[in-house]
């Protein structure tokens, strides 16, 4: 079992300590997992079981969690010759979606994936780790973290196409301090190529591109599955003339364009939800522009911030991070863009950034829109 030499080093941990690798079944895990048995680490492979049924029908759209991931990670543990468990994590997974569902009830956009890198893969899992006798935990991301003199610098991963950096703005440093991210150093393709090279079964599997508990990529399925009461209404435009109707503000997302179902012969956005009133205020493309929002439950990783900052703010998974101000009031934060930024979506988080180094962040509670004195959009 031979490859291409490649190594990870976590000066912080002792030699030969034992880590559990959070093992999805897919590729970037089961690297990971190689990695670190490279690297001389006592390694527990772990999956963590959601408890969603995925109909057959589904397993192909790049779902992860399933039957066949499971059993994917059981086997590239078996080849890698790790011990391995799978471990339930229904009940906490289901709060999750609890969560996932009640954002969307609100007229806000959830990010359950940044939740369960908080809650459960360097939360729950941390306890697991705890019960093992482990000292840290592995996950796949392509982040870089270093431990230095006992605070945690995490920065984007060095490839730029799947830095996985801004997920990870609402782990307590704590938490950090006892991950590793084997991956960080490394480029995609070249995962593949390691993959490819030791003989992993996963090495040519496709990426997971969905919340994993919603396998058919469609969040209304889900909401219709939970008996969610939605908000019928009407579709008005930022001066209230009504422009149609809809059948639930649960359905759209701020920022959205396609599936409207409004003719006015302009681009049109998502700008406002308000489910109370059963209102999806549309605008156009400058109405969507967001020139500040208020942020909360604010996290920091290995900074210690002043009152008042400037640095840039990446405030949804993908898209280019805009330079903001940053003023710390009460519990959280007021964020002033340098220039107004397209569809800021309460639910989301505001990752803070220092060129590629994460500050930490916090979750993005209203917005304010051009031409408002003062909007409270999703609060």
């Amino acid at each position: 079992m031979s490859a291409p030499t490649t190594f990870f080093q976590a000066p912080h941990l002792p030699a030969g300590a034992r880590v559990v690798a959070a093992m999805s079944g897919g590729v970037d895990s089961s690297v990971a997992a190689w990695l670190l048995r490279e690297a001389g680490f006592e390694t527990v492979g772990l999956f963590m079981r959601n408890g969603v049924k995925v109909d057959a029908a589904e397993v192909h759209k790049k779902s992860c969690c399933s039957l066949s991931d499971a059993r994917d990670a059981r086997m590239v543990a078996a080849f890698l010759e790790l011990p391995f468990q799978a471990v339930d994590l229904a009940d906490e997974f289901g709060s999750l979606i609890d969560h996932f569902v009640e954002e969307y009830r609100r007229g806000r956009t959830p990010n359950p994936c940044a939740l369960c890198n908080r809650d459960l893969k360097m939360g729950r899992l941390l306890e697991l780790a705890d019960e093992l006798g482990a000292e840290a935990v592995a996950t796949g991301h392509y982040a870089r973290l270093a431990v230095e003199d006992g605070r945690v610098h995490l920065r984007r991963g060095r490839d730029a196409r799947k830095d996985q950096s801004y997920q990870l703005f609402s782990v307590p440093e704590p938490q950090l301090a006892r991950t590793l991210l084997p991956l960080g150093d490394l480029e995609k393709p070249r995962v593949r190529e390691l993959a490819a090279a030791v003989g992993l079964r996963t090495s040519h599997k496709a990426d997971s591109q969905e919340v994993c508990f919603v396998p058919s990529n469609d969040y209304r399925n889900l909401l219709a599955e939970r008996g969610v009461e939605l908000h019928p209404g009407s579709i008005v435009d930022t001066q209230g003339r009504v422009l149609g109707q809809h059948e639930g503000t649960e359905h759209y997302t701020i920022g959205q364009r396609r599936g409207l179902r409004v003719a006015t012969g302009r681009p049109l956005f998502v700008v406002e939800l308000l489910p109370d009133e059963g209102l999806v205020v549309v605008g156009d493309r400058e109405e969507c522009k967001a020139t500040g929002m208020r942020v909360d439950d604010l996290n920091w990783i290995g900074f210690d911030a002043p009152d008042r900052f400037e640095c840039l703010v990446q405030h949804r998974y993908h898209c280019t991070p805009s330079r903001v101000e940053v003023r710390l009031e009460g519990d959280g934060a007021t964020v002033r863009f340098e220039e107004p930024e397209l569809a800021v979506t309460p639910g989301q988080g505001a990752a803070f950034y220092d060129g590629d180094r994460l500050l930490g962040g916090g979750w993005i509670a209203s917005t304010q829109r051009q031409g408002q004195e003062a909007a409270a959009v999703g609060a």
